[in-house]
């Protein structure tokens, strides 16, 4: 192996990790395009399937899935994640909700961004969570109310009506936990 051949082999190095840093989530690049990724699959699939309840389900008649347990029920939900402050009437409920939701992502957003030491886990799962609000708050901007038709029930028991988008945050924030729970492991 001649000389200029080795300072070959050296000098593509470099260019190789260049090429793999993109991969390795410490970009600037890999995290915009990891977040849009996220956030445009998880939009894609709740406004889809939000558009597909509102066309064919109905609140009173619910379509069973697997009788005693599982049903689709279209439900229009005027508060925030499992009903919460939907007994509040309210003109401007909708419009403050959807601002306190929009600093909220904002503040995700950033500390997704900002954070250094982030792992891909919980970088994933912050995606999720900004895929799955995102989701809720055209629905309350659109309709001022979210969404809700997957319906769990057990007897007389029912669950609160979700979503695909409430399914993103819950499994986002699940993600953010697990992680928490690594890192104080490792530590």
């Amino acid at each position: 192996m001649s000389i200029n051949s080795k300072n070959n082999l050296c000098a593509s190095a470099p260019l190789q990790d260049k090429r793999l840093s993109f991969f390795r989530g410490d970009s600037c690049k890999y995290k915009l395009f990891l977040l849009a990724f996220v956030v445009a699959i998880v939009l894609a699939l709740d406004l889809w399937t939000k558009a597909l309840a509102l066309q064919l389900l109905s609140p009173v008649y619910p379509k069973k899935i697997i009788d005693g347990f599982f049903s689709l029920t279209l439900v229009m939900n005027s508060g925030v994640a499992f009903g919460v402050f939907s007994g509040i009437e309210s003109s401007i409920k909708a419009y403050l909700l959807l601002s306190l939701s929009g600093i909220t992502v904002a503040l995700v957003i950033f500390y997704y961004f900002y954070e250094k030491s982030l792992q891909l886990a919980a970088r994933f799962g912050l995606a999720l969570v900004v895929g799955g609000a995102f989701g809720n708050m055209i629905d309350r901007w659109r309709f001022q109310k979210v969404v809700d038709f997957l319906d769990f029930y057990w007897q007389g028991y029912h669950w609160p009506a979700f979503n695909v988008a409430d399914c993103a945050i819950s499994i986002g924030v699940t993600l953010l936990l697990f992680d928490a729970l690594l890192s104080i492991k490792r530590q």
